[in-house]
């Protein structure tokens, strides 16, 4: 079901929902946009947006209904790549404050944090910038955060990876090395060991580091498996031994990491798309979302006990190349499925439920 949509300032290519109260109705959007300004020279631009999402009320006679996307706050930014919320829980970087982390192409790792005026979250809603940090000269291609709120993880178009550590107001690289041929386009911590780290690259390698070295060294490396670049890594959040990637080889494959040294592809499906993000659903544990590039976004059930992997709705109401998509946390969405999504060339942004999941 359609919710809102609205066109963005530049090409759309990350969107997050913030997992924490009391914004659980706001989700970031990112942008970059490439300038030519001649043979030898360009200019990479971006935007930080935040939008509130429609409040939902029951009407017996007229179903659901919304007030549309509100623009909350938007800046111009170098061209932004990647952005991630801090995660929900105990830890010196993400207690009791809200914080985005933003992966740009100017090489920058930046923390922002989310302040509204009213207790609420609804009035005077701002980012302010908490630390800036040129992390390298290449470009930051995604960043994720270790579920503790200390530390982050940044992968890089040379194909490095920074552990970057993160105490108040201040980001300091702890460990870099490289960890691909190419450009790393995914660095995950494990959310159940915060010793492991995955990658993945376009050198079609899906890689798992040892963080306790110094720099990281490899658990297992698979070069095998895909047949073109690794372009996300997404962790079960209900079961610690699956693993999901995602390839331009079109394919979202499930694997079991039990045998830590050399995982098994238990199944696999081919989306039609290059597969560039996986997100599981927040509170059905079978179901994942994937930003198909071209073709849509997939809502996918990987069966946790029954050996299955089937696509159960996709969403072709984009444009263009689909990258960002999130769910929504939160009551609502325990008990309606919202997603954000968005698209790059069409600068489009899009607010839907999926039909196949209904009331959760």
């Amino acid at each position: 079901m359609e919710i809102a949509s609205c066109y963005l300032e530049g090409n759309a290519d990350a969107v997050e929902f913030c997992p924490h109260d009391p914004f659980l109705h706001i989700f970031a959007a990112a942008t970059y946009t490439l300038h030519e300004k001649g043979e030898s020279e360009s200019h990479r631009a971006g935007t930080i947006s935040l939008f509130s999402c429609p409040h939902f009320s029951t009407d017996s006679d007229h179903g659901a209904s919304d007030t549309g996307l509100q623009l909350l706050h938007r800046e111009e930014t170098p061209g932004i790549f990647d952005i991630k919320w801090s995660p929900v829980g105990e830890g010196s970087g993400s207690a009791c404050q809200s914080l985005l982390a933003l992966a740009d192409a100017d090489g920058f790792l930046s923390i922002r944090e989310l302040q509204a005026d009213d207790a609420n979250g609804n009035k005077g809603i701002s980012l302010k910038e908490i630390c800036n940090e040129k992390v390298s000269s290449s470009m930051c291609l995604y960043v994720d955060w270790r579920q503790s709120g200390d530390s982050l993880s940044v992968s890089l178009s040379d194909g490095s990876v920074f552990l970057i550590s993160f105490t108040e107001s201040e980001l300091k690289v702890s460990q870099s090395w490289v960890a691909h041929k190419f450009e790393a386009w995914t660095t995950n911590f494990d959310i159940f060991n915060p010793h492991l780290l995955y990658s993945g690259s376009d050198d079609c390698c899906f890689c798992c580091w040892d963080t306790r070295q110094n720099p990281s060294l490899p658990v297992f490396r698979n070069s095998k498996s895909h047949t073109m670049g690794v372009c996300c890594v997404s962790q079960s959040t209900s079961n610690p031994n699956m693993l999901l990637t995602g390839s331009y080889d079109e394919s979202l494959r499930v694997w079991d990491i039990r045998s830590s040294s050399k995982p098994l592809t238990e199944k696999s499906i081919c989306l039609g798309g290059g597969v560039w993000r996986i997100k599981p659903h927040p509170y059905i544990s079978d179901i994942v979302i994937a930003a198909c590039m071209h073709n849509g976004f997939s809502v996918v059930k990987v069966g946790v006990e029954r050996e299955e992997v089937v696509v159960l709705e996709r969403y072709e109401k984009h444009g263009s190349l689909a990258y960002g998509v999130d769910w929504m946390k939160g009551e609502i969405a325990r008990n309606d499925s919202i997603v954000a999504s968005c698209s790059f060339y069409d600068r489009l942004l899009r607010v839907w439920k999926p039909q196949c999941l209904g009331k959760s």
